[in-house]
């Protein structure tokens, strides 16, 4: 069963073939994408295998995305989730993207925090990485502000339009108790 968390003003939610345009509108949208080091997708039947492929490795324990959809409507207003997850290994990388009208309302912070919460209590993660472009400074400061220290650069890691960019590594482990 798909595990659908909720926080005070949002719904993460398993995404399905109806949400295919809202994923469409999220990554196709050069603000989005500027520094997500993705080519822009180009239409619903591509999205609706990537779908399918989310499903998968949800399965498969490899990885798994929620839309993200805020409390009292309809829609996602983006996406969030684990990938590179190793259960062996105890260990997991979000990654999270949201339509620029969203920007600036905390919702990143609020769908960001629920999902390491569930990371680590549900699927028993010890490490919760982020890989972020250098240049993505509000990305940057969400996650040092929930405690993700950074490790390191990574240089030329990640391309973006055929440009390579630096990324920061972050990684959140919780203190021992």
């Amino acid at each position: 069963m798909f595990p659908n968390l909720e926080s005070e003003r949002l719904v993460m939610r398993e995404l399905v073939e109806d949400d295919a345009q809202g994923i469409l509108n999220c990554f196709s949208n050069e603000d989005v994408l500027r520094f997500y080091g993705q080519n822009p997708l180009t239409d619903v039947e591509q999205v609706k295998k990537i779908i399918k492929n989310f499903a998968a490795n949800y399965k498969q324990k490899q990885g798994i995305k929620w839309g993200i959809e805020r409390k009292g409507t309809e829609g996602i207003i983006g996406t969030i989730g684990f990938h590179d997850w190793s259960s062996e290994h105890r260990r997991a990388e979000i990654a999270y993207a949201l339509l620029p009208e969203h920007w600036g309302k905390g919702y990143a912070t609020e769908a960001v925090s629920e999902v390491i919460s569930y990371g680590f209590r549900e699927l028993n993660l010890t490490r919760i990485g982020a890989v972020v472009f250098t240049e993505n400074h509000a990305s940057n400061k969400l996650l040092t502000k929930l405690g993700f220290e950074q490790e390191g650069v990574l240089r030329n890691y990640m391309y973006q339009y055929n440009v390579p960019y630096d990324t920061n590594v972050y990684a959140l482990i919780p203190e021992k108790s």
